[in-house]
């Protein structure tokens, strides 16, 4: 599967949030104080780039996705909440695809586990 598979209203949805970025905010309901929850950033092509989720004491995890050339997820970077790298993720894909492999590595390379997917349609 090709990037220019993608279907139409993938498509759709990516023009819609190329260059966006959402901040989602949670507020306490009795003392009303705001704090930042989650911030994802979108690039040019649509495409999530960075996903940051914080607590009301700052930052949890910090995720950043690279692409390949056919438009798949290649690679997703795990920082800590002191935005130090934690587990490095890269992916294998099935011809239609769909993920295969999803390949865990601590961040001095080695390699931590590894994510089979396994896919099982019902006849409902």
């Amino acid at each position: 599967m090709a990037y220019a598979d993608v279907s139409p209203e993938t498509l759709a949805k990516r023009a819609k949030r190329k260059n966006l970025t959402i901040r989602e905010w949670n507020t306490d309901a009795k003392a009303k104080t705001r704090w930042l929850d989650h911030i994802t950033t979108y690039d040019s092509l649509g495409r999530k780039v960075e996903e940051i989720e914080y607590a009301t004491y700052g930052q949890v995890q910090r995720i950043t996705i690279e692409y390949d050339a056919e438009g798949f997820v290649s690679r997703e970077v795990v920082y800590n909440g002191k935005d130090k790298p934690v587990r490095i993720r890269k992916y294998e894909y099935n011809d239609n695809g769909t993920k295969k492999k999803q390949y865990n590595y601590l961040p001095n390379g080695k390699l931590y586990s590894v994510k089979v997917f396994e896919y099982a349609f019902s006849d409902d």
